[in-house]
Formats: C-alpha cells, structure tokens, sequence
C-alpha cells in the first residue's frame, strides 16, 4: 500500500486507540487464569491478533464480541492444541510466550515473519542451556522441549524487558520460588512495572527486593479479572507530535496518571517547548516555538522515530541518546529513519547508540519515502509529511497493520490530507 500526503494543518480531536503494550499483559494474564474475564476496548492489530491465537492453542478459550474479549483460562498446560506457535512479527509475543509455553514440557516451535526471528534471543538461549534444556535459534524457528525451573536468574538489563516480563509470567507457577536479579543498567524499567501491575489484577505478586531484584513467590495461581484497556502512549506520541508541530490538537482517551513508560512524550514535548494542557482523559498540544534538545531514550525506545521528526521541526539541534535498542526492532529505526529523513533535506547523523538532528526550517520530499515494514517508521514520515512542504508518498505503509490498522482513519479525522493507493 502507498500513502500519498499532501501538506496541511493538524486541527481537532481525536481519541487515542487502546494500549498494546496493556492488551499483550491482560491477555496472557486472563488466559492463565482461572475462571472467565472480560477483557474491554481491544484493538485487534496484528501483534494483538498473534497473542490472542497463541493462547488459544495453550488452551485457553477466547470469545470476541466487538472490541471486548471474554477469555477462559487455561485449564491445563497439558491441553497444548499446536507445537508450532505462529508469532506473526510481535517481538512481545514472542519473548512472553517462551517461558509461558515451556511450562507445557513438551516440543514447542515458535515461528514468525519479517525480521522477527532475526531479533536477538541469547538471553533465553543462556538461561534454558545454564539449566540443560533445549532451546534452538534457527532462521525458521525457536524450539524448546523442557520446562524452566524455579531459582535464580539473572539477566542483563540493558537488552530488552520483555524477557524478564516473560519470566514474570511463568515463575509464579512453579512450585518454588525465584528470584531475578536484574544486571544494571536496568532500562525499560516502567514496562516491568506494567507487567508487575497487571500480574497483581489477576491476583499474581512479585516484589523488588532491592532496586535491581525481583522476588517471585511460588505456586501462585492467576485468578479472573475484569479490566478496561487505557489509552496507548506510543500512539499517541504521533498526534502529540504532529499537533506541536503544526497546528495544535486535542488527545482523548488516555490516563494522565498511567505508568506507561511513553507517557515521556509529554515531557519530552515540554523540553522542547510545546504548550500542554492536561484534561481528565487526555491532553491539549497548543502549537509553540520549538527548541532542540538532548533526549534519553534510555525508557522509551518506542518513541525513537517520531522524536526523530520532533528533532527536525525543532530549531538547533538535537540529540538522542541511549538508542542503540532501536536497530534491532521491526527495522533498523535509527538507519531507517536517517535514510528517509535525508529525503526531505534534513541534516542527520548517527552512531551506534546516538542520533544527531538539525533543524531543517523548509523540508521538501525530494522522492517516494519508505516504510521499511516498520509501523513507527511509517507513522513518523506521515507526520513529517504533514507538517512538510510538498506532497509526499511513502511505499510499505501497509506496515501500520501490525500495531494500529486504523491510523490512517484518524490521520484524517484530525486534517490529514492522505489516500491510500
């Protein structure tokens, strides 16, 4: 699919679509649970899609209606309906489901697409061979056999959280209790604490006995739990973006109190200069003069492309740092994002861990932009595209189908000139 945007003014309202990154948790955790849960205000991306049909071949009974989920748990880890699990290309899905569907012991293959499967899993490989259980990274499939054991572990914590939430999913349910020590530094830490705070719903606990260890009692039992979806941050990132940079915008639907780690938007906005109100459910983005920064992204590495187009409508420079993490998700986002920022004549430069961003007061499409199979990246260039000077068509947009189908809908609801070819 092509995206062909013409330049004009961000104006309106519109309510931010339901988190991801909160669906994957409430999920996993109602298809481990005992009893029926009503999960409410899912939206089925493709990454959702992937979690709700791997669950399912767990054992657990999934209803839709709508956008709500009634979700009957896993009676068995015995009730296993397929060895191969399709992961589509959700990094989340992939890395929660591992120590999950280990404890089923038996032979498991978890498939995917696009660079999916090229996405670094050493973390689990070190941890299942230091325990003599099988586990093999191939370029067709993860494969495990046995079930982790209770203990100790420790990880590394500058990779990725999602292992970690991965083992906070599956320790509970053994017999005895863990630990997981957490090898500083410890980044991504506010996505732990969303998993922590949804496993608690569900009636699970898990502690930090000290600021860089996890202790997680045994022979717990996830329990029915019936809970409403918040707003997604990293969505909203985008339209907070766009309205600073163009004409203002009003943001619904998300709670200013949620510890979701891309909430920073908002004050990496204000850093910048951008005028904010907040409302009950939302925020207000007044358009403003904006000033370069430097931004650690260090917490959120989700927020890397569109911080990107920030730093190019902002005067000076600007600079991102602790970003290395974003060359090994859906694309290599830094070298992603130079290339097609280049395209509007933006000066921009990186280092493995680093982007540098000069201003560029009359940015011009000069060719076709690309997508690179990245839902951020293609989302970002929309913005940048809006916000430019002349109309611009990126190729690969159908990529917004793995995290928010609807994007171009609401890009449109709120000024966006766009038609899909």
């Amino acid at each position: 699919m092509k995206a062909q945007l013409l330049p004009s003014k961000s104006t309106g309202s519109i309510h931010i679509p339901p988190s991801k990154s909160m669906s994957h948790r409430a999920i996993i955790c109602a298809a481990l649970a005992h009893g029926e849960s009503i999960i409410q205000n899912v939206a089925y991306s493709k990454d959702i899609l992937a979690t709700i049909e791997g669950m399912k071949q767990l054992g657990a009974s999934i209803r839709k209606d709508g956008s709500t989920l009634y979700i009957r748990g896993v009676q068995s880890f015995q009730q296993l309906a397929a060895k191969e699990i399709f992961c589509n290309e959700s990094g989340s899905t992939l890395r929660f489901f591992i120590p999950i569907f280990s404890l089923c012991n038996q032979d498991i293959t978890f498939t995917g697409q696009g660079r999916l499967l090229d996405r670094p899993q050493k973390v689990y490989a070190d941890i299942f061979h230091k325990q003599g259980l099988d586990f093999t990274h191939t370029p067709s499939g993860i494969h495990i056999h046995q079930s982790l054991q209770a203990g100790g572990y420790s990880l590394k914590g500058d990779v990725s959280s999602q292992f970690i939430s991965g083992l906070l999913f599956a320790l509970p349910l053994l017999t005895e209790d863990s630990t997981i020590h957490i090898e500083p530094p410890f980044e991504s830490r506010s996505y732990i604490d969303l998993t922590l705070e949804m496993m608690e719903r569900f009636g699970v606990k898990a502690y930090y006995r000290d600021e860089y260890t996890l202790y997680i009692p045994g022979n717990q039992q996830y329990q029915a739990y019936d809970y409403t979806i918040e707003g997604d941050y990293s969505q909203l990132a985008f339209f907070a973006v766009l309205g600073a940079i163009s004409n203002g915008i009003t943001l619904h639907g998300v709670t200013p109190s949620s510890k979701q780690g891309d909430k920073q938007i908002i004050d990496i906005l204000k850093q910048f200069g951008a005028l904010i109100d907040t409302l009950k459910d939302g925020y207000r983005i007044h358009p403003a003069k904006l000033i370069g920064q430097a931004i650690n992204l260090e917490n959120c590495p989700d927020l890397g492309p569109i911080v990107c187009v920030l730093g190019m409508y902002g005067e000076g420079t600007t600079h991102i740092y602790n970003a290395s993490r974003l060359r090994i998700k859906e694309s290599d986002r830094i070298a992603a994002m130079e290339e097609e920022l280049r395209k509007f004549g933006t000066n921009i430069t990186s280092t493995p861990d680093t982007i540098t961003i000069q201003h560029n007061p009359n940015p011009i499409c000069q060719t076709s932009l690309y997508g690179h199979n990245d839902h951020r990246i293609v989302m970002a260039l929309s913005v940048a595209a809006m916000a430019s000077r002349q109309e611009a068509i990126i190729e690969d947009a159908q990529a917004i189908e793995k995290s928010y189908p609807t994007f171009f809908e609401d890009f449109k609801k709120v000024g966006g000139k766009v038609d899909l070819l």
